[in-house]
């Protein structure tokens, strides 16, 4: 882990409070980011997602798949919690912190949002932070392949479903316009064109250029995380 990275969590803490000066500071800057949306999903967003998750994606061998048998018990655990138990428990508390204990702190009108923000939050497995943490604890690393491709694998069919089930329990109208291109815009076309890259790479140089690749990428994936804070806190500043 490099020196810069050891510090992350102050540089988030810092893009959080540049974001919120320059969203006073540059409200029609903001506004005008913002405005570049399709069916609601902000197009500038998304791309920078792409900068942030493709290197994490590259490092998936789809093969891996074929090593699930070996980690039965624990791939089993894994998607049951994240499809069968996450979502919904997720839903229940948002249901119960945000529509009921905490209703009076909130603006009224906004509440219905924060609830389906919890449950679009919860019903997507983290990616990135699979690998982190998996190497953070010096984890099985075809384990966590194996299951990383495999959860991405449901989420490209699995995500809009759940979502659209969930939001309708809770008297939320189902955007399924934003859902669907949501689904495509931030699961599976990073999916394709970080396989398509590691191809690319592994037929240039076998796994001596994929990690070269994977050097070159991984400030850029950094960057891109923090100038997606910057904006998401600027679109928020006032």
């Amino acid at each position: 882990m490099s020196k810069f990275e050891r510090y992350l969590t102050l540089w988030v803490a810092l893009c959080i409070v540049v974001g919120v000066t320059l969203g006073h500071m540059l409200p029609g800057f903001f506004r005008a980011v913002g405005a570049a949306e399709i069916a609601k999903v902000n197009l500038p967003v998304a791309a920078l997602i792409w900068l942030m998750i493709v290197p994490m994606l590259i490092r998936i061998d789809f093969a891996a798949l074929g090593k699930v048998k070996e980690h039965w018990r624990g791939i089993t655990v894994t998607l049951f919690v994240n499809w069968a138990v996450k979502p919904f428990t997720m839903a229940a508390l948002a249901g119960f912190f945000i529509g009921y204990l905490f209703r009076g702190y909130l603006p009224a009108s906004q509440i219905d949002s924060y609830i389906a923000g919890l449950i679009i939050l919860a019903a997507a497995p983290c990616t990135a932070m699979v690998f982190v943490w998996s190497n953070l604890t010096d984890g099985e690393p075809h384990f966590t392949l194996s299951q990383v491709a495999l959860n991405d694998l449901i989420m490209v069919f699995a995500f809009a479903p759940i979502v659209g089930l969930l939001l309708g329990l809770s008297a939320i109208s189902v955007p399924w316009e934003t859902l669907v291109l949501s689904v495509g815009l931030y699961i599976a076309i990073p999916v394709v064109l970080a396989q398509l890259l590691r191809r690319r790479a592994l037929a240039a140089g076998g796994l001596a250029s994929l990690n070269r690749l994977l050097a070159r990428l991984q400030p850029v994936s950094l960057v891109a995380l923090l100038a997606t804070l910057v904006l998401l806190f600027g679109f928020q500043g006032q």
